[in-house]
C-alpha cells in the first residue's frame, strides 16, 4: 500500500518560514502529479499548490502565490513545500496528496502535518 508521510510542520511566528516534506513509498512517484492541501478548523480543505509529474509546471492558490513554492525530487520520491512570509491565516493541517493518474484525481493522501502561525 502506498504511503505518504509528511514532515516539517510546527509553530512559527508570522513572517517566518517553514519547509514541508512528503515522502512517497512508491516507485511510481515520478508518474504522479503531487499536491499540497490544507484545512483550517471549521473550513473546507483547499488546494495550496500542485506540481506536474515532471515538475515542469506548478499551480498555486491565490492566497499563497508569491510566498509558497512547491518542488519535487523524483530521485528521492519527495515533494516539498517551501513556505515564506507566513501569516496566521496559513495555519492548519497540511496534507500531501498524489494523483496516481498523473493528472487531477488526487486519490492518495497523507495523514497531514500541523502548521501554526502565531501573530
Amino acid at each position: 500500500q502506498v504511503q505518504l508521510v509528511e514532515s516539517g510542520g510546527g509553530l512559527v511566528q508570522a513572517g517566518g518560514s517553514l519547509r514541508l516534506s512528503c515522502v512517497v513509498s512508491d516507485g511510481r512517484f515520478s508518474s504522479y502529479a503531487m499536491g499540497w492541501f490544507r484545512q483550517a478548523p471549521g473550513k473546507e480543505r483547499e488546494s495550496v499548490a500542485t506540481i506536474t509529474f515532471g515538475g515542469s509546471y506548478a499551480h498555486y492558490g491565490d492566497s499563497v502565490k508569491g510566498r509558497f513554492t512547491i518542488s519535487r525530487d523524483n530521485a528521492k520520491n519527495t515533494v516539498y513545500l517551501q513556505m515564506s512570509s507566513l501569516k496566521p491565516e496559513d495555519s492548519g493541517v497540511y496534507f500531501c496528496a498524489a494523483a496516481s493518474d498523473g493528472h487531477l484525481n488526487y486519490d492518495l493522501w497523507g495523514h497531514g502535518t500541523q502548521v501554526t502561525v502565531s501573530s
